[in-house]
């Protein structure tokens, strides 16, 4: 799925209409018509679209695709409200942990 159909997918997600872009982003129904349809945006108008869709962009290392891929696909997220005192035993899932430990090829 190309970049722009990402965009259009995401948007309809959200229940959003191409009119709704104006007063999320500031940009006309027709700028942004354009943009999903054809358009060659640069990195900030990207920048903007993805902040109005409640999206960020990313780069991600060729290699590393099928790995972000299937952590996205699994859904899950990490519990932000779990207490700090939690035993090694209850926290021992290295994606609660971190999520993209690694995944860049980063060494600790």
């Amino acid at each position: 799925m190309s970049l722009l159909e990402q965009i259009k997918s995401h948007r309809l997600t959200l229940g959003l209409k191409q009119s709704d872009m104006l007063m999320r982003l500031g940009m006309s129904r027709q700028q942004y018509q354009r943009l999903e349809a054809n358009g060659n945006p640069r990195l900030n108008t990207l920048e903007l679209v993805a902040k109005g869709l409640n999206a960020e962009l990313m780069l991600i290392p060729q290699g590393k695709r099928e790995a972000v891929l299937a952590v996205l696909a699994s859904g899950h997220v990490p519990d932000q409200a779990s207490p700090e005192h939690e035993t090694q035993e209850q926290t021992s899932d290295p994606l609660v942990d971190d999520p993209w430990e690694g995944l860049l090829g980063e060494n600790e």
